[in-house]
């Protein structure tokens, strides 16, 4: 067996009409963390933002939450997601890998753990975007997990 870490590269997306959540994997792959909120009042602003921190980090892998509707079908809000998404990857390396991740009950489950640790919903706001992020990206890198064993 070999005895070199695979290092994964991963960064977590919540796209939102407002802001955009980032979260970024620890090296080994097995824990997502909060990154930064990005404005998305500025769409090309945002997309630069975002590829400045592929490009500092060396992300190999993306992970887009989908705001799939409950019964798990797509609405208007997957189709802007995946607008932003193709804008996003015209301006990224072609060998990046992209994935999408139903997000839904994304930024509930951030509010619940959010709650849960003593933070008030006055207090979650600022960085919900980016525990939603965590939360997408988690769940990615938990099946990824699954997937290697």
């Amino acid at each position: 067996m070999d005895p070199t870490p695979t290092w994964v590269r991963a960064l977590g997306i919540d796209h939102g009409d407002a802001r955009i959540g980032l979260a970024i994997s620890d090296d080994l792959g097995f824990l997502a963390h909060p990154l930064e909120t990005v404005s998305n009042k500025n769409t090309e602003t945002a997309i630069t933002r975002i590829v400045q921190i592929v490009e500092d980090r060396k992300i190999e892998d993306l992970v887009v939450g989908l705001p799939l509707r409950m019964d798990g079908s797509e609405g208007d809000a997957v189709k802007k997601v995946r607008a932003f998404s193709a804008r996003l990857r015209s301006r990224l390396p072609e060998t990046l890998r992209f994935h999408e991740m139903d997000e839904t009950f994304t930024t509930v489950t951030a509010y619940q753990k959010m709650r849960e640790s003593g933070r008030k919903a006055k207090q979650a706001k600022p960085v919900i975007d980016q525990a939603a992020a965590v939360e997408i990206l988690q769940a990615w890198l938990d099946g990824r997990g699954m997937a290697n064993h």
